[in-house]
């Protein structure tokens, strides 16, 4: 080795100052709206109520016995990675196998292995729409459809009012207006959805935008996709989900499942037909071109579903509902000032609750201080206007650290008042 390559070795590539200064300046923009993202670390002994852990199967001995069992049951030598892609050398017998298991759980008739919710979306949304075809989503669709959307060939993509049959009536009957063939059936239309939304924590009307549908597209052009994310494992028989719960699984063209929230797992899957799976093999890029997931992923997977099959975390889910009824009431009583903004969001049975202030910084500040993870949620993540604190429950608190809880935000609620007052 030269000298010269001893002196620079180790060293950041040179990059232009042009290219730098305008990613500098990107970054302070976001710092000056107080938008700018940061990864942290969570200190051990801080309390959870801000990750999507809604099972608590992250720490449940349960789960860990029976993921190390699997772990332990292949012989020596088995390979841990996948080695490659789904299509070349990353696919397995137990792949297929858990992909049999899940959609029969899930009452469908098969299912596909992705890399994550946000591959799964962007995979589904970028290839199936055709060219000339319509999409519908609701205004607080995750990023992920809206990426996917972006990479769609659809002639069309129209947002309609969060969770509201008449914003989804009145934007479809506005297209089948200015285009005769959407009523005709000679274009497809997809209602893109959330079943539960992750900022809100509220529950899609589901069954009343099947009825707008049926309704206005009588050649049965209509076709449902809808990310069950966060209603895995939370809501429906067994934690089947929302679409389960009320009974409507074939009516829904495409469900997206995921397992890195309350399954404790990694990876996601779509459940559909036949020829739509074999479709997605074909054509959906985030799966083509990735490596597939290794052995201890589906074996995570595997554990997560078979506790969920046996009804082993029904006991958590009536846990969770409990501890939700709980912070429900508690915040209820808490004494607010007219000088400071603050209003609680919650959809009722939802593990999700909105705290909104116009100083959620402050808030979940003083909430961490004193043990309590909760977060901060700003622009651009959620619409201009719509900053709150969002807290997540999770079946492994307990009463008395949503009452702990309750009280840091009294008190900080106490001392905005008074310096309010001052003003």
């Amino acid at each position: 080795m030269s000298a010269s390559d001893k002196e620079t070795r180790g060293t950041a590539p040179a990059a232009p100052g042009r290219l730098i200064d305008a990613l500098s300046e990107a970054l302070s923009r976001r710092e000056t709206r107080s938008a700018r993202r940061r990864l942290t670390i969570l200190p051990q002994e801080t309390v959870d109520f801000s990750s999507n852990d809604f099972l608590s199967l992250a720490t449940s001995p349960a789960y860990r016995t029976r993921f190390l069992g699997h772990l332990n049951s292949v012989p020596e030598g088995f390979p841990f990675a996948s080695g490659g892609s789904r299509l070349l050398d990353g696919n397995s017998a137990y792949a297929e196998d858990l992909e049999r298991f899940v959609a029969d759980f899930h009452r469908a008739p098969t299912a596909l292995l992705f890399n994550s919710g946000f591959d799964a979306n962007v995979g589904v949304l970028s290839s199936i729409p055709q060219p000339g075809d319509l999409l519908l989503y609701d205004e607080l669709i995750h990023a992920s459809v809206h990426e996917g959307m972006r990479l769609s060939r659809a002639g069309k993509r129209v947002m309609f009012a969060h969770s509201s049959p008449q914003g989804l009536r009145g934007a479809l009957e506005a297209q089948i207006k200015e285009d005769p063939k959407v009523h005709q059936g000679a274009k497809n239309v997809f209602v893109v959805i959330e079943s539960i939304y992750s900022m809100d924590g509220d529950v899609a009307p589901i069954k009343e935008f099947i009825e707008v549908v049926d309704e206005l597209l009588p050649q049965q052009n209509g076709y449902f996709i809808v990310d069950e994310a966060h209603a895995t494992g939370v809501f429906g028989p067994r934690g089947a989900g929302v679409v389960q719960e009320l009974g409507v699984q074939d009516r829904i063209f495409i469900r997206v499942h995921t397992f890195g929230k309350a399954l404790a797992s990694h990876g996601a899957m779509v459940l559909c037909g036949p020829e739509t799976r074999d479709y997605l093999i074909n054509y959906a890029r985030s799966l083509i071109y990735t490596t597939a997931l290794g052995f201890p992923f589906l074996a995570s997977i595997r554990t997560a579903y078979e506790l969920l099959s046996a009804g082993e975390t029904q006991p958590l889910q009536g846990q969770l509902q409990r501890l939700i009824r709980h912070l429900h009431g508690r915040l209820a009583t808490l004494r607010t000032s007219p000088s400071v903004l603050f209003e609680v969001d919650h959809f009722p049975t939802s593990p999700i609750f909105s705290l909104r202030t116009s100083q959620p910084r402050q808030l979940a500040s003083a909430c961490q201080q004193d043990g309590y993870i909760v977060r901060a949620i700003m622009p651009p993540t959620i619409p201009e206007g719509k900053e709150r604190v969002r807290v997540c429950l999770h079946a492994g608190n307990t009463e008395q650290e949503i009452d702990g809880l309750i009280q840091s935000i009294q008190s900080w609620l106490d001392l905005s008042g008074k310096q309010m007052t001052k003003l």
